[in-house]
């Protein structure tokens, strides 16, 4: 049913008679008869009857007009709710990898609770393969999700990739490894050739990195350990059981060397995703605009 003729409906239950309608809304008498009489055909039983040299509702009408109360106000509402304009509101649900929940949405938290506390965030920690899963079934409104310059990741067509921060990776090998700190890249590199190597257990893009820097220094990497903990990865590191990459700008543990990788760098770049069309409700436009100027 055209929600244009529920108002017509509604208002000739309010005002009584289609000339008091017509100069309400500006239509002649003739259009909101034929508008009612097709409104009829659609709900499949007279909603007006004669009454004297005026019209009423039937029963069916007066029903129908009752849910038209409730109908146009919920359009209503889904319109104020999809305004850009609009005060933000409601709940932003958010599936996201570890460090970008720490680094971008946890600080967008207080800020949020000051300025907008209608806004509120759901949060659930994933690799990126999980929140693009989770973001295609609609179950989350905004994922978190990253790649590498050296295993580009290519998004659907049908979501909006906003780029956020990026962040230089290092190889990370035991500490007791004096020789490591002497060499540089791709030197560094091939003398790990024959070394176990130790990627994400959740995500393949650090594996496609660490195989197209090991294959830019001349060798294949042995991909022996898997891992989606960071901490986890530099207890194996520091036990001597392999070697994988870390964020060069957070401290690694006792135990732990950073060599810094050259020739080729290896870049960590993450995103926000949204579902193309969505990226404009007030609630995710407004957190979007947080983490990107986070």
């Amino acid at each position: 049913m055209d929600p244009r003729r529920l108002r017509l409906l509604l208002e000739l239950s309010r005002r009584g008679s289609m000339r008091a309608v017509a100069d309400e809304l500006g239509y002649t008498t003739s259009t909101i008869s034929h508008q009612l009489a097709v409104l009829a055909r659609e709900a499949g039983t007279p909603l007006i009857e004669p009454a004297g040299r005026m019209v009423r509702l039937t029963p069916a009408g007066q029903r129908l007009a009752d849910h038209a109360v409730t109908i146009l106000a919920a359009l209503d509402a889904a319109r104020a709710d999809l305004d850009p304009a609009t005060e933000p509101a409601g709940v932003v649900r958010v599936a996201g990898f570890a460090t970008a929940v720490r680094r971008s949405l946890v600080p967008v938290v207080a800020t949020l609770a000051e300025t907008h506390p209608a806004v509120e965030l759901q949060v659930r920690e994933h690799e990126a393969p999980e929140a693009l899963a989770l973001l295609a079934d609609d179950e989350v409104d905004l994922a978190l999700v990253y790649d590498y310059n050296l295993a580009p990741r290519t998004f659907a067509r049908d979501v909006t990739a906003t780029p956020l921060w990026t962040a230089r990776w290092h190889l990370a090998v035991p500490a007791r490894d004096d020789a490591a700190r002497r060499l540089a890249s791709p030197d560094v590199l091939r003398r790990y050739e024959h070394t176990p190597w130790i990627v994400n257990s959740r995500d393949t893009a650090d594996e496609e990195a660490v195989r197209a820097i090991a294959a830019l220094a001349g060798f294949v990497p042995r991909i022996t350990h898997r891992a989606d903990s960071l901490e986890l990865v530099q207890d194996l590191i520091v036990e001597g059981l392999g070697v994988g990459l870390l964020a060069a700008d957070e401290p690694p543990r006792k135990g732990v060397r950073r060599l810094e990788l050259r020739d080729p760098e290896a870049e960590l770049r993450s995103y926000a995703l949204t579902r193309r069309g969505r990226e404009a409700w007030a609630p995710l436009a407004l957190v979007t605009r947080l983490i990107e100027g986070g």
